[in-house]
């Protein structure tokens, strides 16, 4: 059984559920992954506000911003995420935001991983990745 997200201790101060955006940034058109992982978060507890299909890397930044999220989880599958996703970085650094974790989750091929992960990418997960696995390393990364 998961613990209410809400619930506290004694001594502690209720707290509100970790706030997760889902983006699909890019011209993106297949956002079935991206939905699958929203209903998994949304079943853990978590408050999710997704997007939809083709954001921008400034609209997702302010939506991020505007909504207080805890995590930001991008899907990118046009294999455009050595651009779009150092993009969403920076413009969240540039807006004091820095601090919200970026996890990346679609197509992204092994040989980009380190260079995403050293641009601020907290977790990558391919395809088939378990989602008790995603939830983990969402929370694990929203409570940092």
């Amino acid at each position: 059984m998961q613990p209410n997200p809400t619930q506290t201790t004694p001594g502690q101060h209720p707290t509100r559920p970790i706030r997760v955006l889902i983006a699909k940034v890019g011209l993106d058109g297949h956002d079935r992954g991206a939905r699958i992982i929203v209903h998994a978060l949304r079943d853990a507890g978590m408050e999710v506000i997704y997007t939809g299909l083709r954001k921008s890397p400034e609209a997702v930044v302010k939506t991020a911003i505007e909504e207080d999220v805890d995590a930001i989880g991008l899907s990118i599958l046009s294999g455009a995420h050595n651009s779009l996703v150092p993009r969403v970085i920076a413009l969240l650094r540039s807006s004091c935001a820095g601090a919200i974790p970026v996890l990346l989750g679609g197509t992204i091929p092994t040989a980009d991983h380190a260079s995403l992960l050293a641009a601020g990418v907290t977790a990558i997960f391919g395809p088939g990745t378990p989602l008790d696995e995603v939830v983990a390393r969402v929370r694990a990364a929203a409570r940092r």
